[in-house]
């Protein structure tokens, strides 16, 4: 008998039930329950710090903000994506310093180049954010894919200040994580950066070099 065959049969012999999971203290990861104006203020101090931009907007005008921002940078167009009530928002808006909209509805093979060197600003929705840390929560969808925030030069996310949570701890009870998580979920902490050439600290050098977050109150 080979070595292989003994160390498959010695597994398949193996008894026994699964082990006791033992409990878990996370008291260490809670803080206090901060109002909500305290977490707008600390997450606004976390992601500001690390050269990202926060704007406070209410239902009601958060696209005319986006709109002014856009405006202001010269972006030729915004890319969307396909059926989300963010990008429908956006689409069903007239006003007139919104850029051509564009929607992220092909493969990437088939626009790649496009993608990657015509276009101008990203929209995503956030599944929350992280007061602590200053942190956006993406969980890329085929409506939203994962390079609608992380290839535009500016990537604008649209975060709802009731979805604020105090740590990432609080963020993955409250929606119960433990359910189900996508394959991929992004935590985004400012625009891009690395440290990588003379362990000096840049900003901009891959991906989107502006992060504009719009809080909606």
């Amino acid at each position: 008998m080979s070595s292989r065959d003994i160390i498959l049969q010695r597994l398949r012999q193996r008894t026994g039930g699964p082990r006791t999971v033992p409990e878990c203290d996370f008291s260490v990861l809670q803080r206090p329950d901060w109002s909500t104006a305290e977490r707008i203020d600390r997450f606004r101090r976390a992601i500001e710090s690390v050269h990202g931009e926060v704007h406070l907007c209410r239902e009601t005008d958060w696209v005319d903000r986006l709109a002014g921002l856009l405006r202001a940078r010269g972006a030729r167009n915004l890319l969307l994506g396909r059926n989300h009530p963010v990008s429908e928002a956006v689409r069903a808006s007239t006003h007139p310093d919104l850029p051509p909209l564009r929607v992220y509805d092909r493969p990437i093979e088939q626009w790649q180049p496009e993608l990657f060197n015509d276009v101008d600003a990203g929209l995503t929705s956030t599944r929350g954010g992280i007061a602590e840390t200053g942190s956006l929560i993406l969980w890329p969808t085929p409506d939203e894919p994962r390079l609608l925030s992380l290839v535009p030069p500016i990537h604008v996310a649209v975060l709802y200040a009731s979805e604020l949570y105090p740590t990432l701890y609080d963020a993955m009870h409250a929606q119960a994580w433990a359910a189900g998580m996508p394959t991929n979920a992004l935590l985004i902490s400012g625009p891009s950066k690395t440290a990588d050439i003379e362990q000096t600290l840049a900003y901009g050098v891959h991906g989107p070099k502006e992060l504009i977050v719009l809080v909606v109150e």
